[in-house]
C-alpha cells in the first residue's frame, strides 16, 4: 500500500514554510513525528521517497520565490529575510537539539571569599582522587585480564565457565563505578532471567550499562565502537550474549533483530537489556523509541535511570567527546551521583500495536525518571539533509545565480536598443 500523500492545506503550509528560505537547508532536520501525521511509515525504502519529496518541496519553493520577485537587483542582492527566519526559527523552536545539549556550569568561583575554596577543589579532584582513581582502574583491569582469560581457556565446562565469566565482568563494571566515586541507588527487585523478557532503558552515556551490569549482569545491544571499546566489546562482553551492529548498515540490524529473538526465546542466556532511543539523550528529554524490543511478543521490563547533575553532567555527547575523554571528565569529578528504577513488568495489549506498546513503556520511564518526551527520531542526530544531498544546495545557488542574470539581461537589453538606434 503506498503512503498516502499529503493534502492541499498540509502542502500549502510545507511550501509556506519553504518559501521562507532554503539556505538553511544544510543544517535543516526532518522529523519523523511530522512525517507521521501524513501516514508515512518509518521503515527506510519510504523514508528515503518521502525525504526526496520534501527535499524537492523546499527546492521549488525557493525558485518560485525567485521567479516571482519583480524586485531590483540591489534588493535581491541584499535579501537575507530567509537566512534570518530560518536562523531565528532554529534558535526559538530547536526542541530536537535541546535534546542532545551538556548542562552548561554556572560559574561561581570568580570571587575572592569562593576561588580559594574553588582552587582547593580543583587540587584535591586532580592531584588526589584522581590519580587514586586511576590507579583502582588500572589494577582492576590488570587482575581482571588476567583471571578472565584464564578462565576462558582453563575451565571446558561452559556453564561453569560463562558464569565466572559474568561475575569477571560485574567485578570490572564495579571498578569502573568506584573509579567515579559513583554513589547509585538501586530501586525495585533485582532482575532475574527469564524466558520471553527483555529490559529496556533510557540511555544517557555507556556508563548507563556500566551501572546496571555492576548490579546485575546484562546482555546488550549496542553500536560497536572503534579502538580499546572494540576490543572489550567483542573480547569480553561477547560471553555475556551481547549484540553488536553498526547502526549505518541495514544487513546488520537484520541480523540482530533475528539473533535478539533467539537470544529473548532462550533459556539460560544472560537478561538482553535494549536501549530502544538508539542514541544518547541529555537526562532531560527521551526521544522516540523504535519498535524492535516490542516486536517480540515478549515480556517488557522498563528500567529509568536518572542522574544528579549536582557534582558532573554524565550525558556522553558522542559527537564532541571521545568516550575517554569522558570517563576522565568523570574520574576527575567530585562523584558520579543516580537513581536507578526497575519499573513493573509491562505486556502488550490485545489491541494494542506494537508502536504503542512503545510509548506507553516510554510515558512510564520518563514519569519516573523525570523526563520530557521529545516527538523525535533519535537517528536524526546523524542525518544531515546538505551533507546527504549536496546537490540541493547546487540547485539553490543555481536559482539565485538564474534570478542575477535575469536582471543582467533586462539591463543590458536597452543599452543594446540605443546603440541600434544610434547606428541607423
Amino acid at each position: 500500500m503506498s503512503p498516502q500523500q499529503p493534502t492541499s492545506p498540509q502542502m500549502s503550509r510545507l511550501r509556506s514554510q519553504a518559501s521562507t528560505g532554503a539556505a538553511g537547508l544544510k543544517h535543516r532536520e526532518l522529523s519523523q513525528s511530522n512525517l507521521g501525521q501524513w501516514g508515512y511509515d518509518k521503515e527506510n525504502e519510504r523514508d528515503k521517497h518521502i525525504q526526496g519529496n520534501i527535499e524537492d518541496f523546499f527546492v521549488e519553493a525557493e525558485q518560485r520565490r525567485f521567479s516571482h520577485n519583480k524586485r531590483d537587483l540591489l534588493a535581491d542582492l541584499l535579501d537575507i529575510s530567509s537566512l534570518l527566519t530560518d536562523a531565528a526559527s532554529a534558535i526559538v523552536d530547536d526542541s530536537f537539539l535541546r535534546c542532545f545539549q551538556s548542562a552548561s556550569e554556572d560559574p561561581w568561583n570568580w570571587n575572592a571569599y569562593l576561588l580559594p575554596a574553588w582552587l582547593l577543589g580543583v587540587v584535591t579532584r586532580y592531584c588526589i582522587l584522581f590519580p587514586l582513581r586511576l590507579i583502582l582502574l588500572l589494577g582492576g583491569f590488570v587482575v581482571f585480564f588476567i583471571c578472565f582469560f584464564t578462565v576462558h581457556n582453563v575451565i571446558t565446562d561452559r556453564r561453569r565457565r560463562n558464569s565466572w565469566e559474568r561475575t569477571l565482568v560485574q567485578f570490572q563494571c564495579r571498578m569502573f563505578v568506584a573509579s567515579w566515586t559513583g554513589v547509585v541507588r538501586y530501586h525495585g527487585p533485582r532482575p532475574v532471567n527469564r524466558p520471553n523478557n527483555v529490559w529496556v532503558c533510557n540511555h544517557t552515556s555507556m556508563i548507563d550499562y556500566i551501572i546496571l551490569t555492576s548490579y546485575s549482569p546484562f546482555a546488550v545491544i549496542m553500536q560497536l565502537h572503534a579502538g580499546w571499546i572494540a576490543f572489550i566489546q567483542t573480547r569480553v562482553l561477547s560471553c555475556l550474549g551481547c549484540l553488536w551492529f553498526n547502526r549505518n548498515e541495514v544487513k546488520d540490524r537484520k541480523v540482530v533483530g533475528e539473533r535478539m529473538k533467539a537470544h529473548v526465546a532462550a533459556q539460560d542466556t544472560t537478561p538482553l537489556l535494549i536501549f530502544p532511543e538508539g542514541t544518547c539523550v541529555n537526562n532531560e528529554y527521551c526521544v522516540m523509541f523504535k519498535r524492535g524490543a516490542f516486536d517480540l511478543d515478549a515480556t517488557v521490563c522498563p528500567i529509568a535511570i536518572k542522574y544528579n547533575k549536582i557534582f558532573v553532567d554524565a550525558f556522553w555527547n558522542s559527537r564532541r567527546q571521545s568516550f575517554t575523554a569522558h570517563l576522565l571528565k568523570l574520574m576527575t569529578s567530585w562523584a558520579v551521583v543516580c537513581d536507578v528504577y526497575f519499573l513493573e513488568p509491562q505486556t502488550k495489549g490485545p489491541d494494542e500495536t506494537s508502536q504503542q506498546f512503545a510509548e506507553r513503556v516510554q510515558k512510564l520511564i520518563a514519569q519516573r525518571a523525570n523526563l520530557h518526551i521529545a516527538p523525535w527520531d533519535g537517528y536524526l542526530k546523524y542525518y544531515n539533509l546538505g551533507d546527504k544531498h549536496p546537490d540541493l544546495i547546487e540547485k539553490r545557488r543555481k536559482a539565485f545565480a538564474d534570478v542575477i542574470k535575469q536582471h543582467l539581461k533586462a539591463e543590458s537589453s536597452p543599452m543594446s536598443d540605443g546603440i541600434d538606434r544610434e547606428d541607423q
